[in-house]
């Protein structure tokens, strides 16, 4: 049981890859509090998963450094300590530059970036003044390494993440707090299920071991992180792509 009495707190976490690696986490003896915006998604996400293990659901906006800072004492109130968190909240507004708003652009950056800062910011603060210290896991996206057309936005927020994911790392590695990144490539989500066949197969025929990911295989590197197993690995970047784009 690789997390055995530990509590972990995963943003976004009734999506695709939320429900993956809460599962994951269940699967491994850890408590789960589980944050996103919509109270009904969170319900089902709890109903569904409460034969799992012990999960809390948190209403919240992951913008919103007070909706963070309650996410984070719900789990320590609860269960006594913070030990993991996975920044994982996140949704596109894809658009040419020529055609996306100012909105579509800020609302992904609110999200995706400063949503990550702010996890990263409040997790840190306390794992910091634990023994043992804890492990923060931000979720990038290959399109921050690569750029993608259309993602000006989500690109420019996934990059930024990985910068942040350094730059944490070497502020609080002396408490033993580790901050990673994992960047997915193209996973079998409803996010990505709503893309066109043509796109799709496009994208297919870029990935070396010509098939999509499942969220499962994303949520075991996830896991990894978050274990001892990675004890002495911090501000790395994970590539979970298939072999695309290397």
């Amino acid at each position: 049981m690789l997390l055995q009495g530990k509590t972990a707190v995963v943003t976004g976490g009734p999506g695709g890859l939320g429900r993956a690696i809460t599962s994951a986490f269940l699967r491994e003896g850890a408590n789960v509090v589980l944050t996103d915006v919509s109270e009904a998604a969170l319900d089902r996400a709890r109903d569904e998963l409460q034969s799992e293990g012990t999960v809390v659901t948190v209403a919240g906006d992951v913008s919103s450094a007070s909706d963070v800072t309650a996410a984070a004492a719900a789990a320590v109130e609860r269960f006594g300590t913070l030990d993991v968190w996975v920044n994982n909240a996140g949704f596109t507004r894809d658009a040419t530059m020529r055609k996306m708003t100012e909105e579509q652009f800020d609302d992904v950056i609110r999200v995706h970036l400063k949503g990550t800062w702010l996890g990263t910011r409040e997790a840190a603060a306390i794992m910091r003044g634990q023994t043992g210290g804890g492990s923060i896991i931000n979720m990038s996206s290959i399109s921050g390494k690569v750029g993608m057309i259309g993602q000006s936005n989500y690109s420019a927020a996934k990059a930024g993440i990985v910068g942040l994911t350094k730059a944490a790392a070497k502020e609080v590695g002396f408490a033993g707090v580790r901050v990673n990144a994992v960047q997915p490539g193209i996973i079998d989500t409803p996010m990505t299920a709503a893309l066109s066949e043509k796109v799709m197969n496009a994208k297919l025929a870029e990935v070396a071991m010509g098939r999509f990911g499942a969220p499962a295989e994303v949520a075991e590197v996830v896991l990894f992180l978050a274990s001892p197993m990675s004890s002495y690995i911090t501000g790395t970047v994970l590539e979970v792509t298939g072999g695309r784009h290397i």
